[in-house]
C-alpha cells in the first residue's frame, strides 16, 4: 500500500459551469470523497450548470444515486441545472428505469 492519495474526481471550472469527472465508480466506498468534491464545486457562486461526466464510471449503487439526487437538489435550489454525460449503457438503463431522466438531462457514451 502506498501513501499516494487518489483524487476522487477531476473538476473543470468554466464560466457559469462546472464539470466533475469522477475517477471511479460512484459507490458507497467513494461517495464521501465525491460528496466533498461536489459540495466544494457547488459552493462556487455563479454556477448555473453542473455536469457530471461518467466516462470513467462503470457502476453506480444506491449510495451513488442518492449523491446524484442530492447534487440535483442543491443545484436546483440556486436555479441551476444538472446534466450527466457519458453514462454507460447499463447506467443509462438504470437511470431511465428510475425515471431520473425526467428530472435532469442524461446522455450516454
Amino acid at each position: 500500500m502506498t501513501d499516494e492519495q487518489i483524487t476522487p474526481a477531476m473538476v473543470i471550472r468554466e464560466a457559469g459551469r462546472i464539470v466533475v469527472k469522477p475517477a471511479a465508480d460512484i459507490v458507497a466506498a467513494t461517495v464521501t470523497e465525491l460528496r466533498a468534491v461536489l459540495r466544494s464545486a457547488l459552493d462556487d457562486s455563479g454556477i448555473n450548470l453542473l455536469v457530471i461526466d461518467l466516462e470513467q464510471t462503470q457502476m453506480v449503487d444506491s449510495m451513488g444515486i442518492g449523491l446524484l439526487i442530492s447534487a440535483f437538489n442543491s443545484i436546483s435550489k440556486s436555479g441551476g441545472r444538472l446534466e450527466i454525460v457519458n453514462a454507460s449503457a447499463d447506467i443509462l438503463s438504470l437511470f431511465k428505469t428510475m425515471r431520473m431522466h425526467q428530472h435532469f438531462r442524461i446522455s450516454g457514451k
